[in-house]
């Protein structure tokens, strides 16, 4: 299931874990080929991809490249560092993202993912989702033996009605121990306001106090039942092929079982 690169040379300093981001970065990009369009993910390890694309883009190495943010800010920096954006489909229909590459927040024995901690879920999921491939670039420390052990589930709820919708979350994991859920707020200005997504929605956290046990599928049916909730950042069956940056700097290539 897995490979693994060469190990640095004896005696080298450990790398640090931004050094180890932009190391399985770079490792995920050598999948990107002329001509694809991209699915270009959200937050700091997605970040080092975007710029090794720009700088292959400038070198003449990556014609033909475009691709598809799954954030604002993404759409941000891909468009400083010259990569030529698409919308997801348009009059022609849905488009054809032959790759998606972005992090995840949690990686399972199965390849399931936690992502959208930094609120981007519902956009990372509709891209990702409609990619040919979804390669996944993380450091080891990503590796969980359970989804929700490290941190928080993220579910994107609509405004209105929220403390409902909240309550109706709390209600799938009735009486299980150690779980909690709330509204994700931010400090703005010495004052706590409610984090708004790019799509204008709140997030609610599911907290777990030893991750997630049981059916992945069927609690990812309960939560997308209720009447508020947009999508959740349980990515299942989704990563084709896992990038991980282990501690001494070697990179690790997980796929997914067929």
């Amino acid at each position: 299931m897995g490979s693994a690169a060469a190990s640095p040379p004896a005696g080298s300093p450990l790398p640090s874990q931004d050094e180890l981001k932009r190391v399985a970065a770079h490792r995920a990009v050598e999948f990107v080929e002329p001509g694809m369009t991209l699915g270009l993910g959200t937050g700091s390890t997605a970040a080092h991809a975007l710029d090794r694309i720009g700088d292959l883009l400038r070198a003449g190495a990556l014609p033909g490249v475009a691709g598809v943010p799954t954030s604002l800010k993404t759409e941000l920096n891909a468009s400083r560092a010259g990569i030529p954006l698409l919308p997801l489909g348009g009059a022609a229909g849905p488009a054809r993202i032959h790759l998606s590459i972005d992090g995840a927040d949690e990686v399972d024995a199965d390849l399931n993912l936690v992502k959208g901690r930094g609120g981007s879920l519902l956009r990372e999921k509709m891209i990702e989702g409609a990619g040919e491939r979804f390669v996944v670039i993380v450091d080891e420390s990503k590796l969980v033996p359970r989804l929700g052990c490290t941190g928080a589930i993220p579910v994107e709820v609509v405004p209105f009605g929220a403390p409902h919708t909240l309550g109706l979350i709390r209600k799938v994991f009735d009486g299980l121990p150690g779980f909690s859920a709330r509204l994700r707020t931010v400090k703005k200005d010495a004052a706590e306001e409610m984090f708004v997504t790019d799509n204008g929605n709140y997030i609610v956290e599911m907290f777990f106090e030893d991750g997630v046990r049981g059916d992945l599928r069927g609690i990812s049916d309960s939560l997308l039942r209720i009447t508020g909730v947009v999508e959740h950042g349980m990515f299942l069956g989704m990563a084709t092929t896992v990038v991980v940056a282990n501690r001494d700097g070697t990179v690790t290539l997980l796929h997914k079982k067929k």
